[in-house]
């Protein structure tokens, strides 16, 4: 196997592979609260951005760029789902939160074939749940 490529970005490449995947290094984990600092005092946007951040980790699950379990580790952690509970105050941005961290429990729970079928069907939950947030902010609007 290959060395790793490390690129200027939280991203990384195995030489000869199109298959991209996170380092795990802590600077990885991202902060909901420092990235939505930004939209202090307006709540409206908040949700939409962190609905627009949750459909690209799930495009990166979808797509395989992201395991389950390092997308637990960069964006569903605790201290994310902390800061959507206390701060964003929305019930469907808490259940896509609750929904993210149980992905990886999935695999360990239930047999391969089961497990990436009940995957699929998560990850269309949660896709459901940001779109609901965007539709709603766009109302507000």
């Amino acid at each position: 196997m290959g060395k790793c490529i490390t690129l200027n970005t939280p991203l990384a490449t195995w030489p000869g592979s199109n298959t991209i995947r996170i380092r795990h290094t802590m600077h990885n984990t991202m902060s909901l609260q420092t990235l939505l600092v930004a939209s202090e005092g307006m709540p409206a946007q908040q949700l939409a951005v962190f609905a627009l951040l949750t459909l690209g980790m799930l495009e990166s699950l979808a797509n395989g760029l992201l395991s389950a379990t390092e997308a637990l580790e960069v964006f569903f952690h605790a201290e994310n789902c902390r800061y959507v509970r206390k701060h964003l105050q929305d019930k469907t941005a808490d259940a896509i939160m609750s929904h993210g961290v149980q992905l990886p429990d999935l695999f360990d729970a239930l047999p391969t074939a089961e497990a990436h079928r009940e995957f699929q069907r998560e990850l269309a939950t949660i896709r459901a749940l940001c779109l609901k947030l965007l539709a709603a902010q766009r109302l507000v609007a």
